[in-house]
């Protein structure tokens, strides 16, 4: 095995062995798009545009991942959205 197939190699263990959590927000009947949206670039730091194309998957699809990353992260961003009467959770 040459230096670059183990350069690589290393490189997609390293990607493997990151644990990446995921916020996933699930549709509901209560909160408006507007109450979402904001939600989501208040919480998430989203674009206006991205809350509004996640908004609209979740109606759609029922749920969306929303925020990626360490668990420490994305735990007091998810608690902010139950706050905010959202429905989601970390996986």
């Amino acid at each position: 095995m040459g230096t670059k197939e183990k350069e690589l190699e290393g490189v997609l263990l390293d990607e493997e062995t990151i644990n990446e959590h995921e916020i996933v927000l699930f549709n509901d009947d209560v909160n408006t798009f507007d109450h979402v949206i904001q939600t989501l670039i208040n919480v998430c730091e989203h674009t206006p545009e991205q809350a509004e194309q996640c908004s609209l998957i979740v109606h759609y699809k029922g749920k969306c991942t929303v925020k990626t990353g360490e668990y420490a992260a994305l735990k007091p961003k998810c608690s902010k959205l139950l706050q905010a009467g959202l429905s989601a959770e970390i996986v």
